[in-house]
């Protein structure tokens, strides 16, 4: 049977025009089918950089029109903007004007994100304080009436553009002389709606260099997509879809025992939701000659909260430090000073993740808790009880109470509602009932399967991706392709007991 016979080829102008219920992601079946012609295209490009540059860049806008529709407006408007406010600062030596437009450059782009993500936010609190004093609001906007469509990466994207004209103010960078190199660098499709964040003294330099990929890298890339898309499409989208989303729905419906494993079990989604996109970007870029860094490094392996944010998200977490915690003062202004900075920034960072007060709560929670620990560190440096090397049970300790602390934390991330956090939490400690356990397992057998998995291969991830990557590399051609079209056969009988050829889904 030839599959691409039975495909609707009319139905193309659809289904390339947006869609909010089918957005463009890398396991989407759109995305794979414009890579099968996107790809051919850019080897035939790569000897020819304007052209190759040009290419990339429509396409990345297409794929990002495809993800948020004519929000893509807003992204060309923040690359001009940017680009010009860049030229603008080298071309002038006074401070006070180089200021000014750095300063345009922030306030513009965090006023575009705030709108977006933050106006109901700020209209329901406003609503909150006049209500306490018995008024009501002029701008009160019924629920069913808001629209919450919030475009794809913005969070992202605008972190990066700020990166970009801070550098330039701060002398760290030169900015771009064409237009097109710089939305070449801020729309790039692999990190561009869910990131990594990609400073522009580390992508800038490889936007002229002649793609080159080496056997090893290839390996290299190909095995990073194949584990974005088990961490991702498989191992994350099964547990959330069959024990995540059902118990956090309505957690008072189930047992503390099963309320339990749902906060597990949303810890390796969302681990897996995150790393395993960051995995596909990062394997994609390089397949196009770019190189990311790293940015998750097994962060449940971590032995104290600190550690955990040097683990977790790790272009967010640096660019947190080096444009928020660092501004504020950093650790130089003395111990208080350096503990309320450290829960500031949290607050903030909680508040980028969404609007809302359990958003930053849970930011709340892990400033809190980093200055907690910065505090223990002191302590015991004063008395001389710190050890250079921890001994084996003390890290294990500390791995198990900082896992714990952060389950604890999302909680109140992953609940639709405050409510729905409390409820989680007063199933697990009033009404855990353990001896359902084994009705547990057999119901849930295969969630069950597959959150062991993702945890022993997160647990031993470092050997095992080592070797994974090596075992790909050193295998034919044929071989890759084959171990690649398994791993999409099992997403597609995962994903629908009717499975379908993958280009299907959005045809």
């Amino acid at each position: 049977m030839n599959y691409l016979d039975t495909i609707d080829w009319g139905r193309l102008p659809d289904v390339l025009t947006f869609n909010r219920e089918s957005p463009m992601i890398f396991s989407s079946g759109l995305f794979l089918f414009c890579a099968l012609f996107f790809l051919p295209m850019y080897m035939i490009l790569r000897r020819t950089t304007t052209l190759r540059i040009i290419f990339v860049a429509l396409f990345s806008l297409f794929f990002y029109y495809e993800s948020s529709g004519e929000y893509v407006l807003i992204l060309l408007f923040s690359a001009t903007m940017d680009y010009l406010i860049g030229r603008a600062m080298e071309a002038t030596d006074d401070p006070s004007r180089r200021k000014y437009l750095v300063w345009t450059s922030i306030l513009v782009n965090l006023s575009l994100l705030s709108y977006f993500k933050y106006f109901y936010f700020l209209l329901d609190l406003l609503q909150m304080a006049l209500a306490s004093m018995g008024l009501s609001s002029p701008l009160d906007v019924p629920l069913e009436a808001r629209d919450y469509f919030i475009p794809a990466g913005i969070s992202f994207y605008t972190f990066q553009t700020l990166s970009y004209t801070v550098d330039i103010y701060r002398g760290e960078i030169r900015p771009l002389r064409r237009w097109i190199d710089y939305l070449f660098y801020l729309s790039f499709f692999p990190q561009l709606v869910a990131g990594p964040i990609v400073r522009a003294k580390d992508f800038i330099p490889q936007i002229h260099r002649r793609p080159q990929l080496l056997k090893a890298e290839y390996g290299e890339a190909l095995a990073l997509i194949i584990s974005g898309l088990i961490k991702k499409a498989i191992i994350g989208d099964f547990i959330g879809a069959n024990l995540v989303d059902q118990v956090f729905a309505e957690p008072s419906r189930f047992t503390g025992l099963e309320n339990l494993f749902a906060v597990y079990g949303y810890a390796m989604q969302i681990y897996c939701d995150f790393s395993g996109y960051s995995d596909m970007a990062i394997g994609i870029a390089l397949l196009l000659g770019f190189r990311f860094n790293i940015n998750f490094d097994s962060p449940y392996q971590s032995g104290n909260i600190t550690e955990f944010w040097r683990r977790w998200h790790i272009s967010l977490s640096t660019w947190l430090r080096d444009y928020l915690y660092i501004p504020l003062g950093g650790n130089r202004k003395g111990k208080v000073r350096t503990y309320v900075n450290l829960i500031i920034t949290m607050l903030l960072g909680g508040l980028w993740h969404g609007a809302a007060l359990r958003f930053v709560l849970w930011g709340a929670i892990h400033g809190v808790a980093l200055a907690l620990h910065k505090l223990y560190l002191s302590i015991f440096d004063y008395f001389g009880w710190r050890r250079k090397n921890p001994l084996r049970i003390q890290r294990f300790i500390g791995q198990v109470i900082t896992f714990h602390l952060v389950c604890f934390a999302w909680i109140f991330f992953r609940a639709d509602t405050m409510d729905t956090a409390t409820t989680v939490i007063t199933q697990i400690t009033d009404h855990f009932t353990p001896e359902v356990f084994l009705q547990f397992i057999d119901g849930y057998r295969n969630v069950l399967i597959l959150l062991v998995i993702g945890y022993l291969l997160h647990f031993t991830s470092h050997r095992q991706e080592q070797r994974f990557r090596s075992w790909i590399t050193e295998r034919s051609f044929l071989v890759q392709a084959g171990v690649f079209l398994v791993v999409i056969f099992a997403l597609l009988q995962i994903r629908s007991a009717d499975a379908q050829p993958f280009i299907y889904f959005n045809f």
